[in-house]
């Protein structure tokens, strides 16, 4: 990344922090993941650690894996994320994943495996270099507390630009069910692309199908991404409108 970018990117963070502070939500980042593990455990015991970002099955160290945490002004977790780095050189995605696909399934359902399926997109038959994976992604919290508020667009973006600070990668993606993707969760995220039908999860016993999509952005994607002021993408809380209006005068 050049200094400019460098720049920018670390703006981008400044801002997002001063907006989860308004929401008094605090972020923790982290290596660890089995230190991830306990805390899932003892925030989201119905949530198991997914099988991309387990150390007992994927090669994880503190230089290519992160993920964040979010925490409301009680200690409640309210978000996670977490990103990996695939050092793919001159391979495709698609071939990584062709090979691969059965160790990123979606976590806590049952699943078919031998009829499950992986196919590529264009871009994926294209992606290679330092590629970034990115899933656990979760927002909690209580109705209307903090979906619908534009608060996902703020934590994507931290996200992101975490990784190119680190480690400017040539290119991000994820999965994503369909249901979420046609809701315009992706595109909540900061996602500028996105590829149906690139996953298609067989469920056990049944007929039933969990099509997956592929999300994607280039690290030139993502440095567009840093000039997009944050604060058109996220409500002001109630509290900070309150803040800002002038005390009554006395008769």
């Amino acid at each position: 990344m050049s200094i400019h970018d460098v720049y920018d990117g670390s703006q981008v963070i400044a801002q997002s922090l001063d907006i989860l502070n308004k929401y008094r939500v605090s972020l923790k980042v982290g290596e660890d993941f089995e230190g991830y593990r306990a805390l899932l455990a003892e925030h989201r015991p119905d949530h198991d650690l997914g099988l991309p970002f387990d150390p007992k099955h994927q090669f994880m160290t503190p230089t290519n894996a992160f993920w964040i945490a979010g925490f409301g002004h009680d200690g409640e977790l309210i978000h996670t994320q977490a990103m990996r780095m695939l050092e793919l050189g001159r391979s495709t995605l698609a071939s990584y994943m062709r090979e691969n696909f059965l160790d990123f399934p979606p976590s806590g359902l049952p699943l078919d495996l031998k009829r499950s399926r992986y196919r590529p997109g264009p871009s994926a038959k294209r992606m290679n270099g330092r590629t970034v994976y990115h899933g656990e992604v979760w927002m909690g919290g209580t109705k209307g507390q903090f979906r619908g508020s534009g608060l996902s667009c703020v934590l994507g973006r931290f996200a992101f630009m975490t990784a190119m600070l680190r480690w400017s990668p040539d290119h991000f993606f994820g999965f994503m069910p369909r249901a979420v993707a046609f809701k315009g969760f992706a595109e909540r995220q900061g996602y500028m692309h996105a590829e149906p039908g690139a996953l298609r999860w067989q469920m056990s016993e049944s007929d039933k199908v969990l099509e997956g999509f592929m999300v994607w952005m280039a690290n030139e994607d993502v440095r567009h991404l840093m000039l997009m002021p944050l604060h058109e993408l996220v409500q002001v809380p109630v509290s900070t409108e309150a803040e800002k209006r002038p005390e009554p005068v006395a008769a």
